[in-house]
């Protein structure tokens, strides 16, 4: 009997990409392949890439290089090493060019058919490498047009039709068929509500190598929960480069605001999370689903990225201090205890001395329980890239330490002011330091940047409900004493609990 081919998918970036790693894994499970968790396990590595920022694209070609060392090494299988994902798709031949031991870049538009192009490369062929191209000219201008377009877009899975069975695990076993293998046994998992990008911010790349905005169906959204739900998930987090614009191309801006009630009535499914909202897009009425949805996390993921409206403007976005001030005031007179995250760069071309004290300002104002700090780099095809202005590298490293160094001392502050709260934690498993702690989170925190709640002391497995007061902070980390342990909880005892 012939072994079976085996294929070992490896991500890097954002949870979008993880997404897309499992539709690629449920395609090729459904092609014959057996799915490793290791590349030196696997007849072929695929890489699935981040192109986001710089550190990211090092990190992605890190990788590639450490798997390629492996067709080297006689106690490894790995005979092959190709390279998808949005570096690859950003890149594409430039990447080849530069990473021979690559045996493959392939673009999104491979993902339909990757099993035979994984087939072709061990029988010594080597597939074109993908040719870059502005993703966003692929669909029609208007929104609304967009569903007829004929475009491969990663984690929608558009293809409906698979010959034969799928393997047990990859689909459900009767209705419409998921393209997703599972490639661990977390009790959370991301869950693609739309792809691509409208806005025009001047120093992202993301819409020209993910495209314009695409919605995904309630029903493929709905399907796909229900999927999740049967095999072991507890939270949902919803994602995309922006959900506030979600039903935008399907004809229904409020979309998101219908959907996710139902989505807390999956069996299973206990609280569900919305990531990457756009502050200048946030509507009261999704606010208020958000806030006042049993079963759905009071959190909100709001892109800032500044908030002196000088270089907002430069930045091609909207907003300044007062407004954003007004917003976070708004959402907490709907739910107090909401978990508020984001994301600021500093260093921008033109950004003054006394722009970057706003944004410190408003920082200590915002009490936000995560920020992301980054220094401004400037990114291929991008309109920032020609601005005038530039800071010298030492001027963006001496102001990226300043606002981090602030945003440490601010957000332990925010933890520190949650000692006392009740919350509902989703244990997730040991702390790796200590196993005798069960780590886990609780609504206002997303998964794996956001901080977590450590459980001393506490007997319970992964996907457990832990009801807990917080007793201490170790910076954005709190520490929990258990107030009950439950297997599985109403979604909108989960809620209640914050």
């Amino acid at each position: 009997m012939v072994a079976p081919r085996s294929v070992a998918v490896v991500t890097l970036g954002c949870a979008r990409n993880e997404v897309d790693s499992e539709e690629l894994a449920g395609r090729l499970a459904a092609a014959g392949w057996e799915l490793v968790d290791d590349a030196e396990n696997a007849d072929v590595a695929v890489v699935n890439t981040c192109g986001f920022v710089e550190q990211a694209k090092k990190d992605s070609i890190d990788v590639l290089m450490e798997a390629a060392e492996l067709k080297d090494d006689s106690s490894a299988r790995t005979q092959a090493v190709v390279a998808v994902g949005c570096m690859a798709e950003r890149y594409g031949e430039q990447l080849a060019d530069s990473l021979p031991e690559a045996d493959a870049v392939l673009g999104f538009d491979s993902y339909a058919d990757l099993s035979s192009h994984l087939d072709a490369i061990l029988h010594g062929e080597k597939p074109k490498s993908h040719v870059p191209v502005d993703r966003r000219t692929l669909l029609p201008l208007t929104p609304t047009a967009r569903r007829s377009a004929d475009v491969a877009v990663p984690g929608h899975a558009q293809d409906p039709v698979i010959i034969g069975d799928l393997p047990s695990g990859v689909a459900p076993v009767s209705g419409p068929r998921v393209f997703r293998a599972r490639l661990d046994d977390r009790p959370w998992a991301p869950l693609k509500l739309a792809s691509g990008c409208d806005r025009r911010c001047t120093f992202c790349a993301i819409p020209a190598f993910r495209g314009a905005f695409l919605s995904r169906r309630p029903a493929e959204v709905l399907t796909e929960a229900r999927w999740l739900g049967e095999r072991g998930v507890k939270e949902l987090f919803l994602v995309s480069e922006n959900s506030t614009s979600y039903g935008k191309d399907l004809g229904d801006i409020r979309l998101l605001e219908t959907l996710l009630p139902e989505l807390t009535e999956v069996e299973g499914v206990d609280r569900v999370r919305v990531s990457y909202l756009q502050p200048a897009e946030l509507r009261p009425g999704l606010i208020d689903a958000i806030a006042g949805t049993d079963g759905v996390a009071p959190y909100f993921d709001l892109s800032f990225q500044h908030s002196s409206n000088a270089v907002l403007r430069r930045m091609r976005r909207f907003g300044s201090t007062e407004d954003f001030l007004g917003l976070l005031r708004g959402i907490r007179e709907r739910s107090p205890q909401a978990g508020i995250r984001s994301n600021v760069i500093v260093g921008f071309p033109g950004e003054t001395e006394a722009d970057l004290e706003e944004l410190a300002g408003f920082l200590t104002e915002a009490r936000l329980d995560v920020v992301g700090v980054f220094g401004y780099s400037d990114e291929d095809g991008t309109e920032a890239a020609t601005l005038e202005g530039k800071l010298s590298a030492d001027e963006v490293a001496m102001r990226l330490a300043h606002i981090t160094g602030l945003v440490e001392e601010l957000t332990a502050q925010r933890a520190e002011e949650r000692i006392g709260e009740r919350v509902t934690v989703l244990v997730e498993g040991p702390d790796e330091d200590d196993p005798g702690t069960m780590v886990g989170r609780a609504a206002h925190q997303g998964p794996e940047v956001d901080g977590q709640v450590l459980l001393p002391g506490v007997e319970a497995a992964p996907g457990d409900w832990v009801e807990a007061v917080v007793t201490e902070s170790l910076g954005v980390d709190l520490v929990a004493t258990p107030a009950e342990l439950v297997g599985t909880r109403p979604a909108a005892a989960v809620k209640s609990a914050g």
